[in-house]
């Protein structure tokens, strides 16, 4: 499984993300390395998909893109149980990978 962290510099969610990326891979025993991607131009974020940081790739695809998301640098928002979050919580990212 390849699993990318996709972000841009500024935004203050990519580290929780992280965490909670990290620790959802240990809950689901699927040992994977995280590529981070620090996204930092248009063009990189056209070429990657990137809707926003951060942004979680599961062998190569974004499994919480919404149809039709722009593409761009920008804050990212997920719908979460709790509300609206700066990165998906531990539990969707276990369904995620659980699936993958």
């Amino acid at each position: 499984m390849q699993v990318q962290l996709l972000y841009f510099e500024d935004c203050p969610h990519w580290q929780v993300a992280d965490a909670r990326l990290r620790a959802a891979l240990d809950a689901v025993g699927r040992p994977a390395d995280v590529e981070k991607v620090l996204v930092t131009t248009p063009d990189q974020a056209e070429q990657w998909g990137f809707h926003g940081s951060p942004s979680i790739l599961v062998d190569g695809e974004d499994p919480f893109a919404q149809p039709g998301t722009h593409v761009g640098l920008s804050c990212r928002l997920y719908r979460t149980p709790d509300g609206v979050g700066g990165s998906p919580t531990v539990d969707q990212l276990i369904e995620v990978l659980s699936r993958a």
